[in-house]
């Protein structure tokens, strides 16, 4: 299944820095993590599931680690970097058990930006386990419905919207939309058995410089 929009050259990105590999065994990914309150609480409510959350921002990877510091999840590992670069260079072919996207930039001024618009999501969806799934959540309506017409019209993924209860307090960013009564909503994406991308048989690059990385070509 080759999708109708121009290749994600994953090839040509740069290693985070500091980075560091990790071990090719399944795992649960936040992308966007923010000050962690998520991430912390899907690692204390899933102790068998390894989960590692990214966040770009340094004040709240900050944040997130001195939590991490206070409740000490053994299976809770906290990454500072931009999601798109360590998601190449760090993870393997049909890795990832869950994905976690929640409430993204919706990125007004710029829609190719948002993330079922990005060629990058083919990639992100390589990484996926068969059954694996991706959880968006947004507050805006709009952000939703696009999305929902990506992944019928673009990535042939099946998915299920759920309206959000009013008593979820996953992030900071939820807790407030919610108290405020805007409508919250997520889409549940699921990997079926037999998607293929054109990612499938790419391997990490774990922090190999650009030079050596042009070397590297997707099917």
């Amino acid at each position: 299944m080759i999708m109708p929009i121009r290749q994600f050259q994953a090839q040509r990105m740069h290693a985070p820095r500091d980075f560091q590999a990790i071990s090719n065994e399944p795992i649960c990914v936040e992308i966007g993590a923010g000050k962690g309150k998520h991430a912390l609480l899907f690692s204390g409510q899933n102790p068998n599931k390894k989960l590692i959350a990214v966040e770009r921002t340094r004040e709240k990877f900050l944040a997130m680690q001195k939590q991490h510091g206070i409740e000490g999840q053994s299976n809770f590992q906290p990454v500072h970097a931009d999601a798109l670069p360590w998601v190449v260079h760090a993870l393997f072919p049909a890795q990832i058990e869950q994905f976690f996207i929640l409430y993204p930039n919706p990125e007004p001024h710029n829609p190719a930006q948002r993330w079922l618009n990005m060629p990058f999501f083919e990639f992100l969806i390589s990484r996926l386990q068969a059954g694996g799934s991706i959880t968006l959540a947004s507050n805006i309506p709009e952000y939703i419905e696009e999305a929902q017409k990506q992944l019928i019209d673009v990535w042939k993924l099946p998915f299920v919207k759920e309206v959000i209860p009013a008593t979820s307090a996953r992030t900071h960013f939820e807790i407030k939309y919610l108290e405020r009564g805007e409508l919250c909503q997520q889409l549940i994406i699921t990997k079926p058995e037999n998607y293929t991308t054109r990612f499938d048989d790419f391997q990490p690059l774990h922090g190999v410089n650009q030079k050596n990385a042009t070397e590297v070509k997707a099917d």
